[in-house]
């Protein structure tokens, strides 16, 4: 019996690359020589990026975000939390990654697959949502009605076997 898994992963090395790239670029850029900004990979889903003031700050999030985009990493998985910018004028904000589709996406994406009467079954299992069926077209069709729609976040296709 055909089955493929329906999963949202982002590879930590191309966030590694992206971040390292942004550490390159804002130690070359002239506006912010003599600042204490600083973009760093505190956890592997969790970039921090501190600035002296909310300016310098905006600067930095363009920068990562380009850097990201640059390197395939889908922003949808990109959560940017609220700057937090203190009466001093120190500015800090988080790019939290989401791995894995949490329970209400990997629901809604289940639903939308027996929404659509395809002879498949669709289980959840972990983080990540299995498709079972009896032909490989069918299978296939399902992943590019997966394709189609958007449910928020970036969905990858793996362990495609028969």
């Amino acid at each position: 019996m055909p089955t493929f898994d329906v999963v949202s992963e982002i590879e930590r090395m191309e966030i590694e690359n992206a971040v390292n790239q942004a550490v390159k670029e804002l130690a070359t850029r002239f506006d912010f020589k003599g600042s204490n900004a600083k973009i760093e990979l505190t956890k592997p889903e969790l970039i921090t990026l501190t600035a002296n003031d909310g300016i310098k700050l905006k600067a930095l999030r363009e920068m990562m975000v380009g850097k990201l985009a640059k390197r395939g990493v889908d922003l949808r998985n990109v959560d940017q939390k609220d700057p937090a910018i203190s009466p001093l004028g120190h500015a800090r904000q988080e790019f939290v990654i989401t791995q894995g589709l949490d329970g209400d996406r990997a629901k809604e994406i289940i639903t939308a697959i027996k929404g659509e009467k395809f002879k498949v079954q669709a289980s959840l299992q972990d983080r990540q949502v299995r498709v079972n069926g009896t032909k490989r077209d069918e299978l296939q069709s399902v992943i590019a009605f997966l394709r189609s729609r958007d449910f928020g976040v970036f969905l990858n296709f793996k362990n495609f076997r028969d």
